[in-house]
């Protein structure tokens, strides 16, 4: 049980660094993620907050992972969609929470901005690493396109690929039509899109593997 607490631990660990990677990313104001650009356009044209507006994104993607599932899913995936709904709510409170604690940051420069990605970057992609290491739950972004590869038997890459595509072309179709210009969509959502994968890569492969979250697992239980 402690090691199951332990993992899920991991798990909100790595949602709230993702947040706040997110977080960092929108105050850049070079672009936002690509899975966040619409959410983001969503949040400045509407009374929502970003988190809300994630949320309720989630919620309609978590909509989509049944409907693909519809006649194939186990009891196992079953789960592992209804747990999407509170993790989702927790990550949009959790964006919400950096999006505030980070609102004094505005940059005075491009090279500023450029500073502020970098650790937007790095911050998501060790919030990633992290949600994925204990192997305990994805996120409906994820999992749409888990779900999505397996019942159409493509790729899941080519599909993340796909997925991102249509998030962002949605986001410049949305902007377009409720403010009548491009936001949320600039150099930093292809920097972001291109360079996270690679950090992810490091992240897992040099820096945070399972033996070293396995011997800091000792040091939890104790204070747990």
């Amino acid at each position: 049980m402690k090691n199951i607490l332990f993992r899920y631990l991991t798990f909100i660990a790595g949602l709230f660094f993702l947040s706040a990677g997110i977080s960092l990313i929108v105050k850049s104001a070079l672009g936002t993620t690509p899975i966040s650009c619409l959410n983001y356009v969503v949040s400045i044209n509407t009374p929502l907050t970003l988190g809300s507006a994630t949320f309720l994104f989630n919620v309609g993607l978590i909509f989509i992972e049944f409907l693909l599932l519809r006649g194939r899913n186990s009891r196992k995936d079953t789960v592992e969609v209804l747990l999407q709904i509170p993790f989702s709510f927790l990550f949009g409170a959790f964006i919400d929470f950096n999006m505030w604690a980070f609102s004094g940051i505005v940059p005075e420069s491009y090279i500023h901005s450029l500073l502020i990605l970098g650790a937007g970057l790095l911050l998501q992609a060790l919030g990633v690493v992290l949600e994925l290491k204990p192997n305990v739950a994805i996120m409906s972004a994820e999992g749409v396109v888990k779900y999505a590869a397996r019942r159409y038997h493509k790729d899941f890459g080519r599909m993340k690929v796909g997925f991102d595509i249509i998030l962002v072309s949605s986001a410049i179709l949305t902007s377009y039509l409720l403010a009548h210009r491009i936001e949320g969509v600039r150099e930093g959502t292809l920097i972001a899109a291109l360079a996270t994968g690679f950090i992810v890569s490091l992240l897992s492969r040099y820096v945070i593997t399972r033996r070293n979250l396995n011997r800091l697992t000792p040091f939890i239980h104790h204070k747990v």
